[in-house]
């Protein structure tokens, strides 16, 4: 009997603490489970020094298919991508998805300057630790832009590409950049509407935490924001060179890059494809995926 009470009087106050760990750090824990699905589902979580910096990166789908690199976008991740990965594993493909330098898992260097120029680089010379010679290369909203940049500076590298609510033009937003760094939950509330259609509500210590790594590390977002508003990496002359196959996938409901720009690129880009998805914002392929993984599959696979 005491034996038994010990044990019962251990659960719970292991209970207790994970409970409190829970309410106090609801993002680490939701991201712990994220990694530790990604385990059990076959995802190889991996690290390369790329200049130095200890560069995380995602891994999946058959060693010998054909390869397929995700570029994430501002103050995003890896497992962003996690809904629309699948498609392409099913399909056969191998996918490759790196946190840039300053997110998720990869290292956050004081010294380096979260350009869309300098993480481009990053992406390139990831190409190379890989061993990837050509590769299907998509980015998202940031990402876009970087892997526009990639595209055009090493069209060799590219055999298609792929952006999803892409940014890049020479467009200042109309929105209010501050709002990539909350400062308190209104903010954050007005962010997520504009990130997605009737965006849930959050709960407030899931706020108090997303704030706290806003303080944390909005130092990142900043740079790669002034980078971005000085417009000096801007595609508008560098995609009608663009000559591989170019797919845009946009969410109608968009505001962070309006459908408007996706028809600008579109313009520009006269071997594009342009697929437009009613009902979605800016996290189209997280939220949409179901609707955009087969269509992205049919271009790669055309």
């Amino acid at each position: 009997m005491k034996l038994a009470r010990r044990i019962l009087w251990g659960t719970l106050v292991l209970a207790s603490i994970v409970a409190v760990g829970f309410l106090l750090r609801p993002v680490s824990y939701s991201n712990a489970l994220l990694y530790l699905h990604e385990d059990f589902s076959g995802i190889d979580s991996r690290y390369v020094h790329i200049d130095g910096i200890r560069v995380h990166y995602l891994c999946e789908g058959p060693k010998d298919g054909p390869p397929v690199v995700l570029i994430h976008g501002l103050g995003s991740n890896a497992e962003d991508w996690r809904n629309l990965a699948p498609y392409f594993v099913s399909a056969g493909f191998r996918v490759y998805i790196p946190d840039l330098p300053g997110y998720g898992r990869s290292q956050k260097p004081t010294g380096f300057s979260y350009s869309i120029h300098d993480e481009a680089a990053v992406v390139v010379e990831f190409l190379d630790a890989m061993g990837l010679k050509q590769v299907d290369l998509g980015g998202w909203s940031m990402g876009g832009w970087i892997v526009q940049l990639v595209a055009a500076d090493h069209p060799e590298r590219v055999a298609r590409l792929m952006l999803f609510d892409s940014v890049g033009l020479n467009i200042q937003p109309t929105w209010n950049t501050n709002l990539f760094t909350p400062k308190d939950a209104t903010q954050l509330n007005e962010l997520d509407a504009l990130l997605m259609p009737d965006p849930p509500t959050i709960p407030g210590y899931v706020a108090r935490d997303i704030l706290r790594r806003s303080r944390q590390h909005g130092w990142v977002i900043r740079r790669a924001l002034d980078s971005m508003l000085s417009a000096q990496d801007a595609t508008d002359n560098l995609l009608p060179e663009l000559k591989m196959p170019v797919l845009l996938e946009w969410g109608q409901l968009d505001q962070i890059a309006p459908v408007a720009q996706a028809e600008k690129i579109h313009q520009l880009v006269p071997q594009s494809q342009l697929d437009i998805y009613p009902g979605c914002g800016h996290l189209a392929p997280l939220q949409c995926a179901s609707q955009m993984g087969p269509k992205v599959v049919q271009f790669l696979k055309q």
